[in-house]
């Protein structure tokens, strides 16, 4: 039987992203930044304290490819009340993780995400 090619293709599934260069024995660089299963499990118990006491009430996660970012809302068509960042590449300065509120302070910097999340911890939204 003579074999004839589908005019869909094979059925590969093709990666359309752009390959970094790989040299020697150096890690690739990630395609994005994200929080790791220690950091987000943190994040989710606190946000969920903070919603069963009524103050918080939706979020969102964005990893972009210099950070990632876990907002916090009060209500779902506002802008965020408070922002979690995760910036590793501040790990060696002022600490990867830092807090800011809606008007854009910064709550708190620091390398330990436990640290930076006490602070909204005792943070109350009027």
């Amino acid at each position: 039987m003579a074999e004839h090619s589908s005019p869909h293709g094979s059925g590969e599934l093709l990666d359309f992203a752009p390959s970094p260069p790989h040299s020697g024995g150096q890690k690739a660089a990630p395609l994005f930044v994200s929080f790791d299963r220690a950091e987000l499990n943190a994040i989710l118990n606190l946000y969920g304290r903070k919603v069963a006491n009524g103050e918080w009430r939706d979020y969102a996660m964005d990893f972009l490819r210099d950070r990632a970012v876990f907002s916090i809302y009060k209500r779902a068509s506002e802008r965020p009340v408070y922002i979690v960042e995760k910036i590793p590449k501040l790990r060696a300065k002022q600490g990867q993780y830092m807090a800011t509120s809606q008007d854009g302070r910064v709550l708190k910097r620091g390398h330990e995400l436990a640290n930076v999340l006490r602070v909204l911890e005792m943070a109350v939204v009027k």
